[in-house]
């Protein structure tokens, strides 16, 4: 592996702050960015853990936003809002990565749940910046990507799993499911190690499969500067554009 520099983005070590709405993810996340960090280039640190967000939807609960003169809700302001700008603005960082699950019913709202989150990065940023936020999702829950390399799970509870076979971003309830398999299975204690061997690679190596993971891999890889790893593939169509907006931020409508 190495870094995909070019003259129009040159080599200086990248920061990126992670936003987080989960105690496995606090934990683990940077450790699942260790292929774009093993050369010493970038970082990545979970800045905060919020709540998940679900669309504004309600009629009364918008008109009082209105009527405070508002954009977005107060704790998306203050829990989100407000680290983002101050990891970019005060503490040197470069970007900013807000991750989700799309569990259950979520995946039907993800629409309006990316917007909330994306008012939430932008609104209190300038125009210049909000190219350095995304968000982006697992699909249905990180446990799912553990299926795409049973070898992570072997090694951690002594199975003899072998990769699921199709997409796991099709899997509705892959902690329960792991669960059921595997009833001792702890998802901070056991995940946090599992997370540490996932191959994202091998995760990825099918064109066909984790629409939303490659997506998201591939903003993070831009925005870092380490993309000669990634195969391309489907992507994610609700988070694509982010991809494309960062592309021209960083390159211009040429690059």
């Amino acid at each position: 592996m190495g870094s995909a520099g070019s003259d129009e983005m040159p080599w200086r070590f990248r920061r990126v702050g992670l936003i987080v709405t989960g105690q496995t993810e606090e934990l683990c996340l940077p450790d699942l960015f260790r292929r774009l960090t093993s050369e010493g280039t970038c970082s990545f640190t979970v800045i905060r853990r919020v709540d998940q967000r679900s669309p504004v939807e309600s009629p009364k609960r918008k008109l009082r936003m209105i009527g405070t003169g508002k954009v977005i809700p107060s704790k998306d302001e203050e829990q989100i809002g407000a680290p983002a700008r101050r990891f970019l603005l005060r503490q040197g960082g470069d970007y900013v990565l807000l991750i989700d699950d799309l569990e259950a019913d979520r995946a039907a709202r993800v629409d309006g749940i990316f917007r909330r989150y994306r008012l939430a990065l932008t609104t209190m940023l300038p125009a210049e910046l909000r190219s350095k936020v995304a968000v982006h999702f697992f699909v249905n829950m990180l446990e799912a990507y553990y299926f795409a390399d049973a070898a992570a799970i072997n090694s951690v509870l002594g199975t003899e799993f072998e990769d699921f076979t199709g997409d796991v971003e099709t899997i509705q309830h892959p902690k329960n499911e792991l669960k059921s398999l595997y009833p001792r299975f702890d998802e901070m204690e056991h995940g946090v190690e599992i997370v540490g061997k996932l191959d994202i690679a091998h995760v990825l190596g099918p064109r066909d499969v984790c629409a939303s993971l490659r997506t998201m891999f591939t903003w993070a890889g831009e925005a870092v500067g380490v993309t000669d790893w990634l195969l391309e593939g489907r992507l994610f169509d609700a988070t694509k554009d982010q991809i494309e907006a960062l592309r021209q931020a960083l390159h211009g409508s040429g690059g």
